[in-house]
């Protein structure tokens, strides 16, 4: 123990956390091959999808048996896992790399890698979202608990597709402040645990309230298009043809996913980049471009 030292700061500080993102993390994802990035974001989606999936197990049947607010709690707190996952094996999320937008104002990064990289990222979280989905629904599990966590996911999906415009774009802007939060502060940790604990209490914050995560979403929906093809599902639900008949492939995009997106866009970009961006990157800026003057002036 003599002679170990210990790096007695654990954290970087906010300033350096918006360099660091802005000037490295961001540009190297940028830089990623096609298939590599592709690749882990399948991954992320598939992550995310597991954890929304425990989310959805934990949740059922607590309603009967717990007030409804402690309920949303305890699946908050098990959704966080996918969080975690994906930032710890570096996955590829959507949501996390709206912040490449930093490195777009920073002039780190082209806009035209920018919208490649959101482009493939944003297709491979869904594949990685479906696939789960698929997996789940030949696994059987979603008649656990005599059909109700099969219902629990049918009903999730039907409630997400029928929210207004605006609703799902409001939420989608409050859960993307907190999930681009989750990771700005899990950046700034040294240690694994601290990532933890950085991603946990901010994801544990916006399921519980019911924001809207436009990946989870990709697997809440297919998942619940899958539970609407089970007749035993169905009939324990006690939803209508009608009201089933809104719940499709079409709808899925339409009443939720893009407005849920583009949600989620504003709340990173102008919660969070232009937020932090100004509050920290906006004057090394000044002064970067300054000095060259001043060089002259002399």
């Amino acid at each position: 123990m003599a002679n170990q030292t210990i790096e007695a700061k654990d954290c970087m500080t906010p300033h350096s956390v918006a360099h660091e993102i802005a000037d490295n993390v961001m540009p190297a994802k940028a830089n990623f091959r096609k298939s590599k990035t592709f690749v882990l974001a399948i991954a992320a989606g598939a992550l995310i999808a597991f954890g929304a999936q425990v989310s959805l197990t934990v949740m059922t049947g607590t309603a009967e048996n717990l007030s409804w607010g402690i309920a949303k709690l305890v699946g908050a707190m098990t959704f966080a896992t996918g969080l975690m996952m994906v930032v710890l094996t570096g996955a590829e999320l959507f949501t996390g790399n709206v912040m490449m937008t930093f490195s777009v104002i920073e002039k780190k990064t082209s806009f035209a890698k920018l919208l490649r990289n959101w482009s493939i990222v944003y297709a491979g979280n869904f594949v990685g979202s479906l696939l789960i989905a698929f997996l789940i629904y030949y696994s059987g599990c979603s008649h656990n608990s005599h059909e109700a966590l099969g219902v629990l996911s049918l009903t999730t999906a039907y409630q997400k597709v029928n929210l207004t415009f605006v609703e799902a774009f409001t939420r989608g802007i409050l859960c993307n402040w907190l999930v681009c939060l989750a990771i700005w502060m899990a950046s700034s940790s040294k240690f694994v645990i601290g990532k933890i604990f950085a991603i946990f209490f901010p994801i544990m914050t916006f399921v519980a309230s019911g924001y809207e995560h436009s990946i989870a979403n990709m697997f809440f929906l297919t998942n619940g298009i899958f539970a609407k093809h089970t007749a035993s599902i169905v009939a324990a639900s006690g939803l209508s043809a009608d009201q089933l008949a809104t719940l499709n492939l079409k709808t899925i995009f339409t009443a939720n996913l893009i407005p849920v997106t583009l949600g989620n866009m504003v709340g990173a970009i102008v919660f969070v980049v232009l937020l932090f961006w100004t509050a920290y990157l906006r004057d090394d800026h000044k002064a970067q471009s300054t000095e060259p003057e001043m060089e002259e002036n002399k």
